[in-house]
């Protein structure tokens, strides 16, 4: 082997190879990293790389100066042989810097510089020069503040009642000019959807100049903890029932009760304030034709809530009135051989009216009454008579006629009803013998 590198041949093949892999070895590498450099050949061995988001250093005393100006990031272009250039775009082992030690405060152009240190490679950077600004340090406590968000939203009926934030101060370092700027010191809270205290969350201060604008300063500490108290205030108020339109013709309204008076609610403690009593839902009496309870959804204010009792049962009591008309006036206890005739109301019918449950009253039929005088005893002339009715023993059934007497004529002869009795047939003297024996 000693003498193959002896050989002037050998060294130029194995030259050439080296130079083939490493060729191969930068295209692979440029493949896998997309997006963070461009690359160009001007020839053999020769390759130029642009890099972008190359970060900037600051060099200088940050504990006593404030720097602004320097941009985060540059680019930089590359330009040299494969060889050179390669392990810089794949390692990034260079910094971009701006030296501005010796510089006093104000206002002053500088140019980036870079660590890379090789001959064969040249280096561009853009921006070439900065305007840079250099203010000396300050440091400021500030109080923390509290910036409630989507109170509105929280759960149903509740609300927010105290807040604590701990520490309650942060200390800001800035330049002295980004102190005297601060306008607040605060950190968001947001109550959406939220039924129960806030215990100690962690959360990120953020300070803001007078104009709003959100400033880039160092804070002491960078998190504060918010605790929040949270109620749930309630209120008992009367409940009463809402109506709309009338009832039915022949219907008339008795009462209409809902099945609790008062109701709890939920809200907040100034809505509450406002509220002394709450409503169902209307209830549309035009649909009711009789008596009973149905449920009836609460008629509450937005915001305020029930949970208790979304629902609560009214119960309604009708009546109606029917008429039965031309019912006949029936006879009891008239002696035989006598006849009647009416005078007044001559037809010998009446009206019956009746009044109650609606549900009872719409189930009755002209047979569930009857209208009767009594003429026992009764000798031939005009007689006043009460009239009797008799009607469905029903609780709530009130029943009414426009006449409560009737005049009538009895005609007729008691004597001749006597008459009428057989006569006995006379005895023979023969049965009259035999009944003396």
């Amino acid at each position: 082997m000693d003498n193959w590198f002896r050989s002037k041949w050998f060294v130029r093949l194995f030259s050439l190879a080296f130079a083939i892999f490493l060729y191969a070895f930068v295209n692979v590498s440029d493949d896998n990293e997309p997006g963070n450099s461009d690359s160009t050949y001007s020839g053999l061995g020769e390759q130029s790389e642009l890099l972008s988001d190359v970060p900037v250093e600051i060099e200088i005393d940050r504990e006593k100066y404030v720097v602004s100006g320097v941009p985060e990031s540059v680019q930089v272009s590359l330009q040299g042989t494969s060889g050179s250039v390669t392990p810089l775009v794949l390692q990034r082992n260079f910094e971009v810097f701006v030296d501005l030690e010796g510089l006093g405060e104000g206002t002053h152009v500088v140019e980036l510089e870079h660590t890379i240190n090789k001959n064969d490679v040249k280096v561009y950077i853009e921006p070439k020069t900065i305007e840079v600004t250099i203010e000396e340090r300050a440091s400021e406590e500030f109080t923390v503040v509290a910036d409630f968000i989507n109170e509105d939203k929280m759960a149903n009926g509740f609300e927010m009642t105290d807040s604590r934030i701990e520490p309650s101060t942060v200390t800001i370092t800035s330049s002295r000019s980004v102190i005297d700027a601060i306008g607040t010191v605060k950190v968001y809270v947001n109550l959406e959807g939220v039924d129960g205290p806030i215990n100690s969350r962690e959360l990120p201060v953020n300070v803001y100049d007078l104009q709003g604008n959100e400033l880039d300063v160092r804070l002491d500490p960078e998190n504060v903890q918010v605790s929040v108290d949270v109620n749930n205030p309630s209120k008992t108020v009367s409940l009463s029932v809402a109506t709309a339109g009338e009832l039915p013709e022949g219907y008339s309204l008795n009462s209409i009760s809902a099945n609790v008076d008062e109701v709890e609610i939920y809200s907040t403690s100034s809505r509450l304030d406002e509220i002394s009593e709450i409503t169902t839902e209307e209830v549309d009496l035009s649909e009711i034709d009789e008596s009973g309870t149905i449920e009836v959804p609460l008629q509450l204010p937005e915001g305020v809530y029930a949970p208790e009792m979304e629902m609560v049962e009214v119960t309604v009591d009708v009546e109606t009135s029917r008429v039965f008309e031309n019912i006949p006036i029936e006879d009891e206890g008239l002696s035989s051989g006598l006849a009647f005739n009416f005078l007044e109301p001559s037809s010998g019918e009446l009206n019956i009216t009746t009044s109650g449950d609606a549900a009872i009253i719409n189930e009755l039929s002209i047979e569930d009454f009857r209208a009767f005088i009594e003429l026992t005893d009764l000798s031939p002339g005009p007689h006043q008579l009460p009239i009797t009715i008799e009607a469905p023993n029903e609780d709530g059934i009130n029943v009414s006629t426009e006449v409560e007497e009737v005049s009538v004529e009895i005609s007729g002869s008691e004597q001749a009803n006597q008459s009428e009795q057989p006569e006995q047939p006379e005895q023979s003297e023969e049965d009259e013998d035999q009944n003396q024996d």
